[in-house]
């Protein structure tokens, strides 16, 4: 008879206590992020927010996103730097609700990871903490699972789902979209967290490795790429916000590029036209282009080339908006207008020599 050695969920690659470890030193950070709205602290089953904060609304819609950060978590893992994918999370989530005019409220985050280190773990919630502050939205709670055999020692990737709300009436969109209107571009703070499969790709192929310092960059090629995602949302909130602006949509460049994403808010009847002539793509996307022999038309498919979210105002309130995205320390210009159509974005020209 085969005698069988006692078990247990540690020997089975699942620390519990350092999953206990890794929830006290996330909880402060945690903390910075409250708001009024929120009930109990970290650590519960479930995070509580007081909805009677929507009260005050005639008519609220809430708006709901959820993603990850794709394969820039890779970038991270071979550099072991670990505060700055949380900010990409909470831009990529956030910034999709904002399109509709949401404020976000709270978000959730999910970490699954193949063993808890609990000084990563807290360093990946700094970043999100970080990125909750920066669009004023609370962290309410998330899960960190362990998942030996599933992911590597050393591996992890995220998600996060935000909630927002809107006043019906101040919903953005489409339906808002009038011929004439300006396109206003607002700059990336790089690659974002879109494409990094293809760029990966490129690195593997190039030789290239992550800290070789670049010239063109003025830092090493992986601090290049592990930039933060920009988050806009305080941004399009406030232009939402201002009696001086008369904005009708806004547009988040992801995955897809920057015709994509802007025909998602271009009623049938309307197109949009984009001049690239009014801004030149930073260093970086050259660079993956020249390294990876990637044709322009593939990077523009895959990249935001540097223009992260875009915004449709009514074309007397363009100098407006610009204005109020100068004092706020945003670079921003008029990259396009609405005409009659059938519902897609065309960009066109040739980019401005940097």
């Amino acid at each position: 008879m085969t005698v069988v050695s006692p078990q247990s969920y540690a020997a089975a690659g699942v620390d519990v206590g350092a999953g206990e470890r890794a929830v006290e030193l996330m909880r402060d950070w945690a903390g910075k992020t409250r708001r009024p709205e929120v009930v109990g602290d970290l650590g519960g089953f479930a995070g509580l927010f007081d909805a009677s904060a929507l009260r005050k609304y005639r008519r609220p819609l809430l708006a709901t996103s959820t993603d990850g950060v794709g394969t820039k978590v890779l970038i991270a893992q071979r550099m072991g730097v670990h505060d700055t994918i949380g900010l990409d999370l909470v831009g990529m989530v956030v910034d999709d609700v904002v399109v509709c005019g949401a404020e976000p409220l709270f978000l959730t985050d999910y970490i699954a990871c193949g063993r808890v280190v609990p000084d990563r773990i807290a360093a990946i919630v700094e970043g999100i903490a970080k990125g909750c502050i920066r669009a004023g939205c609370a962290l309410v709670g998330g899960e960190t699972a362990e998942h030996p055999g599933v992911l590597g020692p050393d591996e992890y990737d995220l998600a996060g789902a935000v909630t927002g709300v809107v006043e019906a009436d101040d919903l953005l969109g489409p339906d808002n979209v009038r011929v004439g209107d300006a396109v206003i571009a607002m700059a990336s703070s790089g690659l974002h967290a879109n494409g990094y499969s293809l760029v990966r790709r490129v690195l593997d192929r190039s030789g290239w490795s992550l800290d070789r310092h670049v010239a063109e960059l003025g830092r090493t090629l992986g601090e290049e790429l592990l930039e933060p995602t920009r988050i806009y949302t305080p941004d399009c909130l406030a232009l939402s916000r201002s009696e001086a602006v008369e904005l009708h949509a806004l547009a988040h460049v992801t995955g897809g590029g920057l015709a994509v994403n802007l025909s998602r808010v271009l009623p049938g009847r309307l197109a949009a036209r984009v001049d690239r002539a009014s801004w030149s793509p930073p260093p970086i996307f050259g660079l993956i282009g020249t390294a990876g022999g990637v044709p322009p038309e593939e990077l523009e498919r895959t990249f935001n080339m540097g223009v992260g979210m875009l915004a449709v105002v009514a074309a007397e309130s363009a100098d407006a908006a610009l204005a109020m995205l100068t004092t706020r320390n945003l670079s921003a210009w008029i990259a396009g207008e609405i005409r009659s159509g059938d519902g897609t974005a065309a960009v066109e020209g040739s980019y401005r020599a940097g």
